[in-house]
């Protein structure tokens, strides 16, 4: 893999405790420091879907209670029903060729959302928000 040069001014306390992290470690401040922000920064997007990579790279900007909007957000009861009765009949058999369709732009547009909802969690990590437990 590459790499970069790259100068960063840090201050004293954060310069120290990396020296530390380093001879505590046997490493090199470089190699921790590198390492501290590959571990930091948010996801890729690159692979994501290219038509939904300009949206999850502007989640980095967007404030706190935005980010929580979409990570609580959900898709409405009556669109989760019509989903479920549209999976039934793709299993009982007795699916027409245009709710196939339906079903197929559904899931889609489900796996977007939890991309979404996924990534907004990062920022909100990258950021220094409490996740949640999933309890």
């Amino acid at each position: 893999m590459a790499t970069h040069p790259l100068t960063v001014q840090l201050p004293e306390a954060v310069y120290q405790q990396l020296i530390e992290i380093a001879q505590l470690t046997n490493s090199s401040p470089e190699a921790i420091a590198a390492e501290r922000i590959a571990i930091n920064i948010p996801p890729s997007v690159s692979n994501a879907p290219p038509e939904i990579q300009p949206i999850l790279l502007k989640m980095q900007t967007l404030p706190i209670e935005e980010l929580l909007k979409i990570a609580h957000s959900k898709i409405p009861l009556p669109e989760q029903k019509h989903h479920l009765d549209l999976l039934d009949k793709n299993q009982t058999g007795i699916i027409t060729a245009s709710e196939r369709e339906e079903l197929k732009l559904m899931r889609i547009a489900g796996d977007r959302l939890m991309l979404q909802k996924a990534y907004a969690w990062a920022v909100l990590k990258w950021r220094g928000y409490p996740i949640p437990t999933l309890e």
